[in-house]
């Protein structure tokens, strides 16, 4: 009986092992994509940064799907969100100056398409000289 309860607290201790090596692979996993975000966040290329927005996503995903681990506690988790977070607001700043940049932009361009459409209507041709 000993055995079969050791055996099964092993087997325990292997699979909450498995889950923390797990768990420490998908965080870096995640830093890598964050600094890999911030890098294509300067790039006019929107495909790839939608791309690594899009596998983080799925990454956070596969972060939510193990089963309930510690190292979200741990000091190397708690370090490695210390250095994520000041990178995600560095990604969002830029992104934010990037979708007013296209909104100004896009304005621009309707208004010259309406300052043409203007001129079209409403215009009476003086005929003195």
């Amino acid at each position: 009986m000993l055995d079969d309860s050791a055996a099964k607290t092993s087997a325990t201790d292997g699979d909450s092992a498995e889950v923390l090596k797990q768990a420490r692979t998908l965080w870096q996993k995640y830093f890598t994509l964050t600094k890999e975000l911030l890098k294509f966040s300067d790039q006019t290329d929107s495909d790839i940064f939608l791309d690594l927005v899009d596998q983080r996503e799925r990454l956070i995903e596969k972060m939510k799907a193990l089963p309930a681990n510690d190292y979200r506690e741990s000091a190397e988790c708690k370090a490695l969100i210390e250095q994520i977070v000041p990178l995600d607001k560095q990604i969002i700043y830029k992104a934010r100056a990037w979708l007013n940049k296209s909104r100004r932009q896009n304005n621009t361009v309707r208004s010259y398409d309406l300052v043409g459409a203007a001129e079209l209507r409403g215009v009476v041709f003086n005929r003195k000289y």
